[in-house]
């Protein structure tokens, strides 16, 4: 089963793009020390705000640090934010979409009603607030980010489980006097893990998304440790003679974004079960 998922997916052309660029961006950001031509925190000013030349290939910042330096340590910040945000989020997600979906009655409404609740805020101002009460730093806004974006996960998932939870195969488990959690671990979420996946994926450039709103805001990552946000977020002082610095950021943004949606695209036509010709 596997590699039939593997030849669609290379069948895909979007999807193996974005997962050639998701692959390209990951090794960039683990062979980040042997790939900076220079130090991204050593500060120069004699070389401040200089544009992209064979000596900067992307120029310099108001500080003269490298720019290019700055924006490969930078996806460093940004895809582990990315990564471990959504990893929180989806366990918590899909715990909850498992038990609501499942054990209904009065766990169901519990479950719902609280991500009702939720709902009713927008995702990115709750984590504004939440954040101005603690210490801006990379682990906080992971935190708040994957404890945050939990809630359509678990709806998509209660739904999901809704349907198979009276397949025959899971009466068959029931009936043999299979443990709650044994069916539901072992049973039911193998058959929900699709839309999971999927979810995941496209959540991951949504926290990139918000970690570097964040850090443009100076509630993310805090300086001088290199963010694709705070990156920004210095250059918009300089947007009318130094573009670069807000230029290549963005593009980063652009391109990381469009790599992971792009594959969660194409991951969801792999995974369809009703399109496995």
């Amino acid at each position: 089963m596997l590699r039939l998922y593997i030849k669609r997916l290379l069948k895909n052309k979007s999807g193996v793009f974005g997962l050639g660029l998701i692959v390209f961006l990951l090794l960039m950001a683990l062979a980040a020390p042997l790939l900076v031509p220079q130090d991204p925190l050593q500060q120069n000013l004699k070389e401040r705000l200089q544009a992209p030349s064979l000596l900067h290939w992307l120029g310099t910042d108001d500080l003269g640090r490298d720019l290019l330096s700055r924006l490969i340590y930078g996806s460093r910040v940004s895809l582990l934010v990315g990564f471990i945000a959504v990893t929180l989020s989806t366990l918590l997600g899909s715990f909850v979409g498992l038990c609501a979906g499942y054990l209904g009655k009065w766990v169901d409404s519990a479950c719902m009603r609280a991500v009702d609740i939720l709902l009713c805020f927008p995702t990115f101002f709750l984590i504004l607030m939440v954040i101005a009460f603690l210490e801006p730093n990379i682990a906080n806004v992971m935190i708040i980010i994957g404890l945050t974006s939990w809630t359509g996960l678990a709806r998509l998932v209660r739904a999901e489980t809704l349907s198979i939870k009276e397949r025959d195969f899971v009466l068959a488990a029931r009936a043999l006097g299979l443990s709650t959690k044994r069916i539901l671990f072992f049973h039911i979420l193998p058959s929900v893990s699709a839309p999971i996946i999927v979810s995941a994926t496209l959540g991951v450039g949504n926290a990139i998304l918000i970690e570097s709103s964040l850090s443009f805001l100076g509630l993310g990552v805090q300086p001088p440790m290199p963010s694709w946000g705070n990156i920004l977020t210095s250059g918009k002082d300089y947007i009318h003679f130094a573009w670069w610095l807000s230029l290549f950021p963005g593009l980063a943004l652009l391109f990381t974004v469009l790599a992971f949606n792009l594959l969660g695209e194409g991951l969801r036509d792999v995974l369809d079960p009703r399109d496995q010709s």
